[in-house]
Order: C-alpha cells, then sequence, then structure tokens
C-alpha cells in the first residue's frame, strides 16, 4: 500500500524541479512547489495546476520558510554559468543559508531532506571518472566559485546537520542533465548547440572541443533522486547521478547537427576559466545502493529535447530572444 507524503520541493518550477513534482504528483503525493522565479518558470508546472494535491508558493528560500511536511527535495539554485554568475553573491546564499534553512525545516518537522547537490564540487578533475571519494580540485575565487563552492559548503551543513542533529539527509551529486524544458538561453552546452543548430547559426565550440561531458537525460536523473529519498536512514550520500557515457564537445555538436539536419558550422572560441577539461562519473554507489542506471540512450535524448526547442522557437516571434550568451558552458 502507498504510505502518502508531502513532499516540497524547493526550485520546483525549475528543469528538474518540474519533472520532480510531475514524477510525485502522480504517484499521489501532495506536492508543495516553492520558487522565486528566478529561473523556473511557470509554463513548466502549468499542466499541474489542476491538481488539487499541488501547491505553489512564491518564495526565496534564502528567507525562513515553514510548513508540516514529510520530505524536502532541495533543488533551488540556478544551475548554469549565465545565471548563477549574474548574481554571484546571491547564488551564494542560495546554496548555503537556503541549506540552513531548508536543514532547519527538516530538524523541526523530523523530515528526510535531500540536496541537490552538483558534479561541479569536483571541479577540473585530477582523478577520471569521479568517484565520491575523491575531494575535488576547485578554485575558490574564481568566476565560477559562487556556484562550486556554494554547493561545497551546502554539502558540509548537510553532514554537520546530520552529526550535530541527527537530520536525515540525502546528497546526490547530479552530472550534467538535458531535456525538453531547459531554458534556450541558459549557456548550457546542449542547449546552445541545439539551438544554434535549429537556427542555421554557427555552433560555438569553447576551447578545443576535446574536453568533455557526460549527459543524463532528466528523466533517468529523477528516478535516481527518488530512489536516493526512499533509502533508509543509513544512505546518505553524496551519491553521484549521472550518465557515464563520455563525450567530446566535437562529437556532441556533430551529432546535434545530423540529428537536427542542420547546415550549421563548427567555431571554436576560447575556454573559459576554470571550465573543467573532462566530466565523467563512477556510478558505482548509485547501482549497488539505489539499483539505479540511466536508460536514455543520447541520441534519444536529444532526438525528444530538439523538438521541444524546435516547437519553443516556431512559437516565438523574435528568435534573438533566445540567442545563446557567449558564455561558459557545463
Amino acid at each position: 500500500m502507498h504510505l502518502q507524503k508531502t513532499v516540497l520541493i524547493t526550485g520546483g518550477a525549475g528543469f528538474v524541479g518540474s519533472y520532480l513534482c510531475e514524477k510525485l504528483l502522480d504517484a499521489g503525493n501532495p506536492v508543495v512547489c516553492v520558487d522565486n522565479f528566478f529561473t523556473g518558470r511557470r509554463a513548466n508546472i502549468a499542466h499541474l495546476l489542476a491538481n488539487p494535491m499541488f501547491e505553489v508558493v512564491r518564495h526565496d528560500i534564502t528567507l525562513p520558510y515553514f510548513a508540516e511536511v514529510d520530505e524536502i527535495y532541495n533543488m533551488a539554485c540556478p544551475a548554469s554559468p549565465v545565471h548563477y554568475q549574474f548574481d554571484p553573491v546571491q547564488t551564494t546564499k542560495t546554496s548555503v543559508i537556503g541549506a540552513i534553512n531548508m536543514l532547519g525545516l527538516a530538524k523541526r518537522v523530523k523530515a528526510k531532506v535531500l540536496q541537490a547537490s552538483t558534479s561541479e564540487v569536483y571541479g577540473d578533475p585530477s582523478v577520471h571518472p569521479q568517484t565520491e571519494g575523491y575531494w575535488g580540485n576547485v578554485n575558490p575565487i574564481g568566476p565560477r566559485s559562487c556556484y562550486d563552492e556554494g554547493k561545497r559548503c551546502a554539502e558540509t551543513l548537510f553532514f554537520d546537520y546530520r552529526r550535530q542533529h541527527d537530520v536525515h539527509i540525502k546528497v546526490a551529486r547530479i552530472f550534467n542533465t538535458y531535456g525538453p524544458r531547459m531554458l534556450p538561453n541558459d549557456g548550457r552546452v546542449v542547449s546552445n548547440f541545439v539551438v544554434q543548430a535549429l537556427k542555421g547559426d554557427p555552433i560555438t565550440i569553447y576551447g578545443n572541443g576535446k574536453q568533455t561531458r557526460s549527459f543524463c537525460y532528466v528523466e533517468d536523473l529523477v528516478d535516481g533522486l527518488i530512489r536516493l529519498m526512499g533509502t533508509d536512514k543509513a544512505v546518505t550520500g553524496p551519491i553521484n547521478l549521472g550518465n557515464p557515457g563520455e563525450f567530446s564537445m566535437l562529437e556532441l555538436a556533430e551529432m546535434i547537427i545530423e540529428l537536427v539536419g542542420s547546415r550549421s558550422e563548427i567555431v571554436f572560441r576560447p575556454l573559459p576559466v576554470d571550465d573543467p577539461r573532462q566530466r565523467q562519473p563512477d556510478i558505482t554507489q548509485a547501482a549497488e545502493k539505489l539499483g539505479w542506471a540511466p536508460t536514455t540512450p543520447l541520441k534519444a535524448g536529444l532526438g525528444k529535447t530538439i523538438t521541444y526547442f524546435d516547437q519553443l522557437l516556431r512559437g516565438l516571434e523574435d528568435h534573438s530572444r533566445v540567442r545563446p550568451p557567449a558564455a561558459v558552458v557545463r
């Protein structure tokens, strides 16, 4: 018998958060979506608003929030360089003060709380693939530090709340994720390449194109997050969630050009500061502790993503509004 749980999702109107809201509602759980709509979009959750078990609250988690809930997914924080570098001080506040506020809430109401951490805690890694035991190679004072170090500090807080207050925590280190509902102007590599290919613009690769990333389809990721939340108190993480398939930026660009049927040319630009050269998750722990592995091949996931962006672009009168900015890509 399904035991109903009231679930709070911060950043619930965001790219990943909206899928999480959808999945947990489908499972019969009341869901409270909290979002300040900096990068979250009402369109992402519009189809859920008629559900009487769904509640939306406009709120910034750098301010305290009070609710009676059983589980908390702390997804709130801009995750693309364009957005987290727009207001780096606020990004750090969201990661650190937001974590304190959600941990405090979890402590008061005895809720499970999951932190959406990131592969960025590994920085520009000297270990490949990255295991959870690797401590990382992160610049603490660079332009990406607001996000990288903010997430690292949030992990510290989660484990200190567990040690000091016995809070039931979960920490997921999320690797590059893609799919429909990504913002077209967020500066991430998949959205950049897809939008440029659909418009026939030159595809911009930063560096020589040999740097690698691993791309996980959003629905696979959400399945991993829910599995992690469902584990007992002994399983805290951090646990890597991502697709171990590794692709260079050049391989990704060529695949997207082929799938779109685009005439876009590839152009090269200087590599941004602190951009990681390699990124690939070791998901051994996810397989052993969660029984989880991604199932969506990159071409299949890209096909769905391309269809989404194609429909989005056709619905916009002024395509310049979604031109990907020249910025760091994840």
